[in-house]
């Protein structure tokens, strides 16, 4: 009878443990930046500070900055050799090599149909995925070409936030997350209970609702919590395990013990 009455006392932590993810901090770095967009598998850094995309890695600073387009919006280093950055103000997207030379600068006001763009995020080759908010589409954009090879059907609800590998993109809007293959084919549709912000690693994806954590494990359909020691999490990126937080100006390093 005592084996039992243990065993079920067990039991409920043995199932909250399972439905949690152990981040274990490994590394906390003094970093000062406006933002921080990613580090890569050889440790190096892209951020951003005073409107000024900068890429930092062991022996070597370089930067970009183009004061006529105004302020970065948004900035993206999945593919380092096709970094793109967003200026929505005057509705513009830059291509930079790894050098962080221009190669391709994308006017969309010049664009026939015109394409007003509020979120942008990398596609494979020559693309770029955009939501074109006068559709209210979610597009696959060719700027080499200027073809639009694949959309959605219109969204209506306020898109947060766009993220992509070369294969899929998620789409976060007010109500629910979708997930796109690259042929613009609608995979997944599932309801967004709170969640203001997410990031892409492998197939996986990390959501933030309010000072929390979640880990979306591909092919499955539940969050899981990611247990983190209590700090504010301004920005976060996730490189393979390694879940990367920054705020008050450290750059804080965490393992994620995934089963």
């Amino acid at each position: 009878m005592k084996y039992f009455i243990f065993l079920f006392t067990l039991l409920p932590l043995s199932m909250y443990s399972q439905n949690n993810i152990e981040a274990t901090l490994i590394k906390s770095t003094n970093f000062k930046a406006d933002s921080i967009i990613s580090v890569d598998n050889f440790g190096t850094i892209y951020y951003l500070k005073n409107n000024t995309f900068y890429k930092k890695s062991n022996n070597k600073t370089i930067s970009y900055n183009n004061l006529q387009l105004g302020a970065i919006t948004l900035a993206n280093a999945f593919n380092p050799l096709k970094i793109n950055l967003f200026y929505k103000d005057f509705n513009t997207a830059i291509i930079l090599d790894n050098r962080l030379a221009e190669i391709f600068k994308i006017d969309f006001n010049n664009i026939q149909p015109y394409k007003n763009i509020s979120h942008i995020s990398s596609g494979f080759d020559n693309t770029l995925w955009v939501f074109n908010i006068n559709t209210q589409k979610l597009e696959l954009y060719n700027y080499k070409k200027n073809t639009t090879q694949a959309h959605s059907i219109p969204i209506q609800n306020k898109v947060l936030d766009l993220k992509s590998n070369y294969n899929y993109v998620w789409l976060l809007t007010t109500n629910h997350i979708y997930k796109y293959n690259y042929f613009g084919n609608l995979l997944e549709k599932t309801k967004n209970n709170g969640y203001t912000k997410l990031v892409e690693s492998n197939g996986n994806i990390v959501l933030k609702k309010e000072n929390a954590l979640f880990y979306l494990k591909k092919d499955t359909k539940e969050p899981i919590p990611i247990s983190l020691p209590n700090l504010l999490i301004n920005q976060f990126f996730v490189t393979n395990e390694t879940l990367y937080i920054y705020q008050n100006q450290k750059l804080q390093q965490f393992q994620l013990k995934i089963n």
